[in-house]
């Protein structure tokens, strides 16, 4: 490509269209690369030069099932709509002399079409609605969360968590600062908030945070649900 390309510049003429098959598109697109364009934009310019071509080759592969082979696949699965592939495979060796391996015979079943693997019907996600309660002590929500230190203005050099209870129905809540979260300073909170709204609400909704729930080493005693079903 070197030697050809400067024997030619005298022959090439600028102002004529780009056509893949001439040696002049050709040189304009390396000239175009070598004066420091990107690979992309030699590209975008002479797309015909460079388009993809089909890289399936002209002739069978040495080792790929042959015609005679694929007839005897397709007339046993004729016969036997219903045939799985051992049964298949056992046929074609025995009565045909198939040497090949099972996963090749998969290979070429699902190549021609047979044992498609089933598509899942995945039923499409439908929320349902919240049901918010209206009245007062119906539900309520709890939660913990740890505050940074940089919404931190305080002069303690403590860490603290912050505890919430809100009313589904008001949308009213209560915070309080605790310096741990745990069982015991949910527990506490518990009764901090029930002071505060002065009712005993029936139900109080939490996640799965281990201050609202048992601890792995120990027995399944969550202390909090034994404060709560202790209340009057």
């Amino acid at each position: 490509m070197n030697n050809i390309i400067p024997q030619n510049q005298e022959i090439i003429k600028h102002n004529q269209r780009y056509i893949p098959h001439l040696l002049q598109t050709r040189y304009h697109a390396v000239k175009t690369y070598r004066n420091g364009n990107s690979v992309c934009f030699v590209c975008k310019r002479y797309k015909t030069l460079c388009e993809n071509k089909s890289h399936r080759p002209l002739s069978k592969h040495p080792k790929s099932h042959t015609d005679k082979e694929i007839y005897w696949i397709k007339n046993y699965i004729r016969r036997n709509p219903n045939i799985t592939m051992i049964e298949l495979f056992a046929k074609l060796k025995i009565n045909k002399g198939y040497d090949r391996h099972p996963c090749s015979l998969f290979r070429i079943l699902r190549k021609l079409g047979f044992f498609k693997q089933q598509q899942k019907v995945i039923k499409p996600y439908v929320p349902k609605p919240y049901d918010t309660p209206s009245m007062l002590g119906v539900k309520m929500q709890m939660d913990v969360k740890y505050v940074p230190k940089n919404c931190y203005v305080g002069i303690y050099p403590d860490k603290f968590y912050q505890y919430t209870m809100i009313d589904e129905a008001t949308r009213e809540r209560f915070i309080y600062a605790f310096k741990e979260h745990s069982s015991y300073s949910t527990i506490i909170f518990v009764k901090m908030a029930i002071d505060y709204f002065g009712y005993i609400p029936k139900t109080i909704q939490t996640d799965n945070g281990f201050e609202f729930t048992h601890f792995k080493d120990t027995k399944k005693f969550i202390p909090l649900i034994n404060y709560v079903m202790n209340l009057e």
